[in-house]
Protein backbone atom coordinates (compact mmCIF):
# COMPACT_ATOMS: atom_id res chain seq x y z
CA UNK A 1 0.00 0.00 0.00
CA UNK A 2 1.29 3.70 -0.79
CA UNK A 3 0.04 6.31 1.08
CA UNK A 4 0.24 10.12 -0.90
CA UNK A 5 -0.16 13.32 0.86
CA UNK A 6 0.19 16.47 -0.57
CA UNK A 7 1.19 19.99 0.79
CA UNK A 8 1.75 23.40 -0.70
CA UNK A 9 -1.70 24.41 -1.37
CA UNK A 10 -3.21 28.02 -0.51
CA UNK A 11 -4.30 31.09 -2.15
CA UNK A 12 -2.19 33.18 -4.62
CA UNK A 13 -2.62 36.17 -6.84
CA UNK A 14 -2.70 35.71 -10.70
CA UNK A 15 0.44 35.84 -12.25
CA UNK A 16 2.18 33.68 -8.78
CA UNK A 17 3.82 30.76 -8.27
CA UNK A 18 3.15 27.94 -5.83
CA UNK A 19 4.90 24.68 -5.05
CA UNK A 20 2.76 21.64 -4.51
CA UNK A 21 4.92 18.67 -2.90
CA UNK A 22 3.53 14.95 -2.94
CA UNK A 23 4.96 12.78 -0.16
CA UNK A 24 4.55 8.69 -0.50
CA UNK A 25 5.62 6.07 2.00
CA UNK A 26 4.40 2.74 2.14
CA UNK A 27 6.65 0.96 -0.03
CA UNK A 28 9.38 2.12 -2.60
CA UNK A 29 8.06 4.17 -5.33
CA UNK A 30 10.34 2.55 -7.95
CA UNK A 31 8.01 1.08 -10.43
CA UNK A 32 5.32 3.43 -10.39
CA UNK A 33 4.11 6.64 -12.22
CA UNK A 34 3.29 9.42 -10.03
CA UNK A 35 0.60 12.02 -11.44
CA UNK A 36 -0.52 15.20 -10.70
CA UNK A 37 -4.44 15.89 -11.16
CA UNK A 38 -6.89 18.32 -10.50
CA UNK A 39 -10.77 18.95 -10.12
CA UNK A 40 -12.49 22.01 -10.11
CA UNK A 41 -15.86 22.76 -8.78
CA UNK A 42 -17.74 20.89 -11.28
CA UNK A 43 -15.52 19.52 -13.73
CA UNK A 44 -14.44 16.25 -13.90
CA UNK A 45 -11.01 15.31 -12.75
CA UNK A 46 -7.61 16.63 -15.35
CA UNK A 47 -4.48 15.14 -15.64
CA UNK A 48 -1.99 17.81 -15.15
CA UNK A 49 1.52 15.81 -15.07
CA UNK A 50 3.60 12.71 -14.75
CA UNK A 51 6.63 11.70 -13.27
CA UNK A 52 8.22 8.50 -13.10
CA UNK A 53 10.65 6.63 -11.01
CA UNK A 54 13.03 6.57 -14.05
CA UNK A 55 13.06 9.99 -14.36
CA UNK A 56 10.48 10.68 -17.24
CA UNK A 57 7.85 13.86 -17.26
CA UNK A 58 4.64 13.85 -18.75
CA UNK A 59 2.56 16.59 -19.33
CA UNK A 60 -0.90 17.19 -20.34
CA UNK A 61 -2.01 18.39 -24.16
CA UNK A 62 -5.26 19.52 -23.44
CA UNK A 63 -4.56 21.67 -19.87
CA UNK A 64 -3.89 24.85 -21.64
CA UNK A 65 0.42 25.97 -21.48
CA UNK A 66 1.24 23.46 -18.88
CA UNK A 67 4.24 23.00 -20.35
CA UNK A 68 5.68 26.13 -19.53
CA UNK A 69 4.33 26.76 -17.30
CA UNK A 70 4.42 23.92 -14.59
CA UNK A 71 7.37 21.68 -14.03
CA UNK A 72 7.03 18.28 -12.33
CA UNK A 73 9.97 16.82 -10.60
CA UNK A 74 11.53 14.01 -7.79
CA UNK A 75 12.15 16.31 -4.81
CA UNK A 76 15.45 16.80 -2.90
CA UNK A 77 13.55 14.51 -0.32
CA UNK A 78 13.51 11.23 -1.13
CA UNK A 79 10.18 9.73 -1.80
CA UNK A 80 9.02 13.43 -2.73
CA UNK A 81 7.35 14.67 -5.56
CA UNK A 82 7.16 17.87 -6.78
CA UNK A 83 4.79 20.56 -9.06
CA UNK A 84 5.91 23.63 -9.62
CA UNK A 85 3.38 26.05 -11.13
CA UNK A 86 4.16 29.51 -12.40
CA UNK A 87 2.44 32.34 -14.30
CA UNK A 88 -1.25 31.26 -12.02
CA UNK A 89 -4.13 32.32 -13.52
CA UNK A 90 -8.14 31.76 -11.82
CA UNK A 91 -7.95 28.61 -14.18
CA UNK A 92 -6.02 27.18 -12.29
CA UNK A 93 -7.79 27.08 -9.44
CA UNK A 94 -8.45 23.68 -8.29
CA UNK A 95 -8.11 20.54 -5.60
CA UNK A 96 -4.80 19.32 -7.26
CA UNK A 97 -3.92 15.44 -6.32
CA UNK A 98 -1.06 13.21 -6.21
CA UNK A 99 -1.69 9.74 -7.34
CA UNK A 100 0.55 6.75 -8.08
CA UNK A 101 0.12 4.01 -10.68
CA UNK A 102 1.74 1.00 -12.22
CA UNK A 103 1.39 2.06 -16.24
CA UNK A 104 4.43 3.00 -17.71
CA UNK A 105 2.16 5.98 -19.39
CA UNK A 106 -0.70 7.05 -17.45
CA UNK A 107 -2.76 9.94 -18.47
CA UNK A 108 -6.24 8.58 -17.23
CA UNK A 109 -7.53 8.72 -13.67
CA UNK A 110 -8.95 4.82 -13.80
CA UNK A 111 -5.25 4.39 -14.00
CA UNK A 112 -4.38 5.50 -10.62
CA UNK A 113 -4.71 3.36 -8.06
CA UNK A 114 -3.38 5.43 -4.98
CA UNK A 115 -4.37 8.70 -4.20
CA UNK A 116 -3.67 11.65 -1.85
CA UNK A 117 -6.32 13.49 0.05
CA UNK A 118 -5.63 16.61 -2.57
CA UNK A 119 -4.26 20.13 -1.47
CA UNK A 120 -6.93 23.28 -2.22
CA UNK A 121 -5.33 26.17 -4.73
CA UNK A 122 -6.63 29.35 -5.53
CA UNK A 123 -6.00 31.85 -7.62
CA UNK A 124 -7.14 34.86 -7.05
CA UNK A 125 -8.13 37.52 -10.37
Amino acid sequence: QLQLVESGGGLVQAGGSMRLSCAFSGRTFRGYTMGWFRQAPGKKREFVAAWTWTNTTIYSDSVPSVKGRFTISGGNARNTMILQMNSLTPEDSAVYYCAASTAVTAETPAAYMYWGQGTQVIVAS
